[in-house]
């Protein structure tokens, strides 16, 4: 839940995910980074202090014990690729200078190269200013393996690697390996490129990867262009779309026509591939600018309260997610129809169907599925944790 507080985010599952069927809650990072309103400024660390814009030791346990309590699972953001690119005072009241974080980091623990063109520089040099952790070295990595048992100590689950293309895959496994409690779950962002020396396969052997081609295609399938490519589906992590792409154009996002945006959730949700997370609850007001301020991270669904919730609008397809995959087993397609490139629809064997129409026009038809007979809600108007359906089904 992308910049919500840890208070707002232990008030949500105790009061509405425990009856979702999500499994994970991913949080922004928590720890002590440098001080601004910018959503970014939560990515450049100046020590590992769990003190940031959205709350302190104290409140990053009571989130996890009230989501704990609701059977939610919590993943947390993780900056190992770098430190902070600016001199100043952190959010926790920490001096540091770029190269020297007091009690962490001295210039020798960094990379001082500014290029990023081959494979060495990529991983080796600074990423615009950002201090380049030197993670090759044992002290680097004792030290964010410390920070990540730390993480894990206080109830953690999991941990996304944020920037792990910029991090030698055989360093991120000698980290997780100093590591006295591995994470239960880790997800790296590793963004592909066709003709790029790095790629997500490298990274397999420390957990599952972000399938970056995955927004991309279902961005193209649904303004209908054909562009495919894929990872194994119990390794990956798809989405429609994270914090980046959808400021940068490479996915879809909220203001994409048509309703495509959601309809897009409900695909990936529907489909047999990958493991699908949605990606946060966007503030209204500027969401998508590149430098945007964020709200106070006091998280909440009101009408009034700034934020979009996207959670909340497909949640009821996360239920049909869990039936369609229960026990570990995906349910097969079946009854496959596209008339047109706006229309699709199939079934998950005899537990599920899915249609979706994102075209202008209305679809009428008789649908064959694998389904028993009997009257069937409509999960995305009603989701499957209510009593009764809507007024489709």
């Amino acid at each position: 839940m992308f910049q919500w507080n840890w208070e707002s985010i232990a008030h949500e599952c105790a009061t509405w995910l425990h009856k979702t069927g999500y499994g994970y809650v991913q949080i922004s990072p928590p720890q002590e980074h440098i001080q601004g309103p910018q959503w970014w400024t939560d990515y450049q660390p100046v020590s590992y202090k769990l003190i940031s814009k959205r709350g302190n030791s104290l409140q990053f346990q009571k989130m996890v014990k009230a989501c704990h309590g609701s059977n939610i699972k919590i993943i947390t953001d993780t900056i190992w690729n770098h430190m902070a690119g600016i001199d100043g005072i952190g959010t926790g009241g920490t001096n540091f200078s770029h190269y020297n974080y007091p009690g962490i980091y001295g210039y020798s623990d960094f990379h001082h190269c500014v290029n990023n063109t081959a494979r060495f520089e990529v991983q080796n040099c600074e990423l615009v200013n950002l201090a380049d952790l030197a993670t090759g070295t044992e002290v680097v990595r004792g030290t964010l393996a410390d920070y990540a048992d730390t993480l894990i100590y206080l109830g953690a689950d999991g941990l996304r690697l944020d920037a792990a293309k910029l991090i030698p895959a055989d360093d991120i496994h000698a980290i997780l390996a100093h590591m006295k409690n591995p994470p239960s779950i880790v997800t790296q962002e590793v963004v592909w490129g066709a003709q790029e020396e790095i790629q997500p396969t490298e990274y397999l052997q420390n957990g599952k990867v972000h399938e970056f081609r995955y927004p991309l295609a279902l961005r193209d399938a649904f303004l209908n262009i054909d562009q495919r490519g894929w990872l194994p589906s119990n390794q990956s992590n798809v989405f429609v779309a994270n914090h980046d792409t959808e400021r940068t154009g490479t996915s879809l996002n909220y203001t994409s026509p048509n309703n495509i945006y959601t309809l897009a959730h409900i695909f990936m949700f529907a489909y047999p591939y990958g493991h699908p997370y949605s990606t946060h609850p966007l503030p209204r007001s500027h969401a998508l600018r590149l430098g945007s301020h964020s709200p106070s991270g006091n998280g909440s669904c009101n009408v009034t309260s700034g934020w979009l919730c996207q959670h909340r609008l497909y949640a009821g397809m996360v239920s049909f997610y869990n039936y369609v995959n229960r026990n570990g087993t995906y349910e097969p397609i079946t009854n496959y129809i596209s008339p047109s490139p706006d229309m699709i629809a199939f079934g998950r064997g005899s537990v599920g169907h899915v249609v979706i129409n994102s075209g202008p026009r209305k679809w009428n038809t008789t649908f064959k599925t694998s389904l028993p007979d009997g009257k069937y809600c409509d999960v995305v108007e009603k989701p499957m944790f209510s009593t009764e359906c809507s007024d489709a089904s």
